[in-house]
């Protein structure tokens, strides 16, 4: 009885310490474990959105706008600029891949944002003196013909550098603003599923201001003046950021997340011999209370292979210390999600070729048309973008308002739909984006056809509306989904890489895009025509688009047979023996 008791007492205390303390493996700002009640949570991820606004202002209120610059300003023709903001975009979504392992496995993803968010101040102070230092200038007089060579060198090291401070910036702050969230308390992970929504809320906010307020007063004020105001928002987002630091719960950098990996590798080869054991449990792992970093996740069946890394082949304890010849399931496992989100990233790239298009050939369609919205106001090109973020902000506001309380109580997941279901729906709103633009563009050139004095400056830049609300839907599914299912399914050591992964897929979207442009230039070039000529009215975007719709849709097919393929990451609740089948969201169906 009094064994009773006393097993009693210890349980309800323990409880309580987890109530009031957080075993996460974070530490707060003095290295100690947080308290839950003044760390982390919302208190501290509300700082990490504001930031993430003021970035995204910044960042939007120069790529929207980026081709513009590069054909009045740099005059650069139709198709060269179109490849320079393909490479620019590419490089800054790529780039992050190298900033997450930085901060993954160095720096932590606290001092990782601030070096790069101060290497992103340095890169806009550049690009104000490239519009105001006489010597930097684009030109001496007016009208311009052709920018200085200065000029154009100063503003591309400008929004290069620009681009590496994104780099560290964009997956260390937003894994920082996930780690807000201990995974191990049931109300703080429901939480981190509204964190994803809501992070795109602030940058679709953001991207919001950038495309209206910012784009407006480089089209009617000065480009110059719209990089100070750009400069100034940084500057400010930075304060906020370093104000919020008694808040915040930190991870500990946990070394090179590759080495387990490659030591996985080396072992499951030298074992590759070994009889496979009858019974999994056989399989070598470490207890909970010797895990010092992540949690321990449970065997799979698929990948067996691996599964050698893990056999014990001696019982001498040289073997069990030297992790080279002897891996945990869990490191194996580990292995195995990185392997997994391979076919899931290579399916998602047509994905990032057609969000490629919206700061591209939209925006130029948007030049050709009639932007007037009075006798006295004429819409800045870029700003019809801000259509896209509209769109986005409507379709998160719906899915985490209406769509999951709803489908909570009928499915009883936790996330009312799973996260490749999410992705998928979002992939099917892209097709509708493609045919859409496809048809608004083949009726402006039947009006330049009519007129070809006059070209399409009758027809309203509104007709682009249902193309930008509907990619702007869709990516309040696909976008967020992506995010999450990075965050989620890679190892618990490399969560900046895994949000670095999803900015690949836009990334290598954006070359994919660069090359597809060439290729099909070259061959159509070859049966008479180009696809895409100087201007837009020589061009057959429409076409293009037609292409774009048919690969996308021809590849969603290929995504839902891998999603309904796919296994969750399987963690352990508390021991060994807690291990289940499949994830709490198990992969289900997309049909």
């Amino acid at each position: 009885m009094e064994e009773r008791r006393g097993s009693t007492k210890s349980s309800k205390e323990a409880a309580e310490n987890q109530e009031k303390w957080v075993y996460d493996s974070s530490v707060d700002h003095k290295g100690n474990v947080p308290l839950r009640a003044s760390t982390g949570v919302w208190k501290a991820s509300l700082f990490i959105v504001a930031i993430e606004f003021s970035e995204r202002l910044s960042y939007f209120g120069i790529a929207t706008s980026l081709i513009i610059y590069l054909t009045k300003v740099i005059h650069e023709d139709l198709k060269s600029a179109a490849k320079s903001v393909n490479y620019w975009s590419g490089v800054t979504t790529l780039i992050p891949l190298f900033g997450g392992f930085i901060a993954d496995a160095y720096l932590g993803r606290f001092s990782t944002v601030l070096v790069s968010s101060i290497i992103y101040l340095l890169g806009l102070i550049l690009l104000t003196m490239s519009w105001f230092v006489p010597s930097l200038k684009p030109c001496d007089t007016q009208p311009c013909l052709e920018a200085r060579k200065i000029h154009e060198v100063v503003f591309f090291l400008a929004i290069y550098m620009i681009s590496i401070g994104t780099g560290g910036h964009k997956p260390s702050l937003e894994s920082f603003g996930a780690d807000q969230f201990d995974d191990d308390h049931s109300e703080e992970r429901k939480q981190k599923m509204s964190y994803f929504n809501w992070w795109n809320f602030g940058l679709c906010c953001g991207l919001l201001l950038g495309v209206t307020l910012v784009v407006y007063v480089q089209d009617h004020v000065s480009w110059g003046i719209a990089d100070i105001v750009l400069m100034a928002v940084m500057a400010t987002s930075l304060v906020i950021f370093i104000v919020g630091r008694p808040y915040y719960r930190y991870r500990r950098p946990t070394g090179s997340p590759l080495t387990p990996m490659l030591q996985v590798l080396v072992a499951a080869i030298s074992k590759r011999k070994l009889p496979y054991p009858s019974d999994t449990a056989q399989l070598y792992e470490i207890s909970q209370s010797e895990k010092v970093h992540g949690r321990l996740l449970c065997h799979t069946n698929k990948l067996k292979f691996l599964d050698k890394a893990a056999i014990v082949s001696t019982e001498s304890s040289a073997e069990k210390q030297n992790p080279w010849t002897l891996a945990t399931v869990t490191k194996v496992e580990e292995m195995k999600l990185v392997l997994n989100i391979i076919p899931i990233w290579l399916a998602t790239l047509p994905f990032g070729i057609c969000v490629a298009q919206a700061s591209t050939f939209f925006i130029k369609q948007g030049v050709a048309m009639n932007r007037s919205i009075s006798n006295s106001f004429e819409l800045p090109p870029a700003s019809i973008y801000s259509l896209a973020a509209i769109g986005m902000i409507i379709s998160v506001t719906f899915y985490e308002k209406i769509l999951v309380p709803v489908l909570r109580r009928t499915t009883g997941n936790e996330r009312g739909i799973n996260i490749l279901q999410r992705i998928g729906i979002g992939m099917l709103f892209l097709i509708g984006t493609m045919v859409a633009a496809a048809l608004v563009e083949k009726k402006r050139l039947g009006i330049v056809e009519k007129d070809p004095l006059k070209g399409s400056h009758s027809m309203s830049v509104f007709w682009l509306a249902p193309q930008f609300v509907i990619i702007g839907f869709g990516d309040g599914f696909t976008l967020v989904g992506l995010q999450e299912y990075f965050y989620d399914q890679v190892p618990d050591s490399m969560r900046s890489l895994g949000i670095a992964f999803y900015l690949s897929v836009i990334g290598a979207g954006n070359f994919l895009s660069s090359l597809l442009i060439t290729a099909i230039d070259h061959i159509t070039e070859k049966r008479g025509k180009s696809w895409f000529g100087k201007d837009l009215n020589s061009s057959r975007l429409d076409k293009f688009y037609w292409l774009l719709a048919c690969m996308t849709a021809a590849n969603w097919c290929v995504y839902v047979f891998l999603a309904r393929r796919y296994s969750y990451k399987n963690v352990q609740k508390v021991a060994v023996a807690d291990c289940y089948d499949g994830e709490v969201e198990n992969g289900g169906s997309l049909a």
